[in-house]
């Protein structure tokens, strides 16, 4: 790009960001302007200085942070106009390669690289081979969305998440027809909570399916046991009705027990692959 957004693309982050905050349910803790205490620490360490509260950052060192740790990170100078500020967002709010393997994603077939939220030689050549940047911004901005109903405080934060998202979407393709000032960037409280990869929801266990059909409780799981019994029971059954009665009742548990551990693996499974693709978790 022959002009960089830098400056554009931050003041609309920060108003998105707001002010100082220390939400319970924000894993980042104290954060200000959308700089938490931990990167603040790493920043001023590098610089030599001695550790102090977020709330004391400056603007100088908020924007030096900014432009080093996110923009540089996604190469935004680099990007066409509307996506740059689109990556950037998603980079602040989740993190610079979760917001560039959504790029590669949106990419598609033009994308011959990996899914590793590096952006290098492969990623740019896909850019040059799209022109539809609108339609580029909506596939980013619909795989940030898959991403973020991943996250364990998807319930507490959907509205403001999805509204940022949706702003974000509007904003990045006003910039790309050139109208620059057509979306006002707006405050959404909660939306300037972090949604990191480090949140997400885990795959569901695959314990009770094994307890169920075998690989569970001793060798071969409870439905495993009950036909054990079955078998035990059956030679006996001449001795009377309520051994009958048992037998029929321990083989239809067992089936039952089998089926329902079958059917819930087969969710858990899908729930697993759901969750991976949500969250890229694997380059692809």
């Amino acid at each position: 790009m022959a002009t960089s957004s830098f400056k554009a693309a931050l003041a609309r982050v920060l108003v998105h960001e707001g002010g100082y905050v220390n939400h319970p349910r924000d894993p980042g803790g104290a954060t200000n302007q959308g700089i938490i205490q931990r990167t603040y620490d790493a920043y001023r360490r590098s610089k030599k200085l001695a550790p102090r509260s977020v709330q004391k950052l400056t603007a100088p060192e908020r924007d030096a942070i900014y432009r080093r740790q996110y923009w540089d990170a996604i190469k935004g100078d680099k990007l066409p106009v509307g996506v740059d500020y689109v990556v950037f967002d998603g980079a602040v709010n989740s993190g610079p390669k979760q917001s560039i393997k959504w790029l590669q994603r949106a990419l598609g077939s033009a994308y011959r690289g990996q899914i590793d939220g590096v952006i290098g030689l492969a990623t740019f050549a896909a850019l040059e081979a799209v022109e539809d940047h609108d339609a580029l911004i909506d596939r980013i901005c619909d795989r940030r969305m898959v991403y973020l109903r991943a996250l364990d405080m998807w319930s507490y934060f959907a509205g403001g998440w999805t509204r940022r998202v949706q702003n974000v979407r509007a904003a990045g393709k006003a910039m790309a027809d050139e109208r620059k000032d057509e979306v006002a960037a707006v405050h959404i409280a909660g939306a300037e909570t972090k949604a990191r990869i480090e949140d997400a929801r885990k795959a569901p266990s695959k314990a009770p399916a094994d307890a169920a059909t075998g690989g569970g409780i001793g060798a071969g799981g409870i439905a495993g046991t009950l036909q054990s019994l079955q078998e035990q029971l059956t030679p006996l059954s001449v001795a009377g009705d309520w051994i009958t009665t048992t037998v029929v009742v321990l083989a239809l548990t067992g089936g039952v027990l089998a089926i329902g551990g079958i059917g819930y693996r087969y969710w858990a499974k899908r729930e697993e692959a759901g969750l991976a693709d949500a969250l890229d978790a694997v380059p692809a």
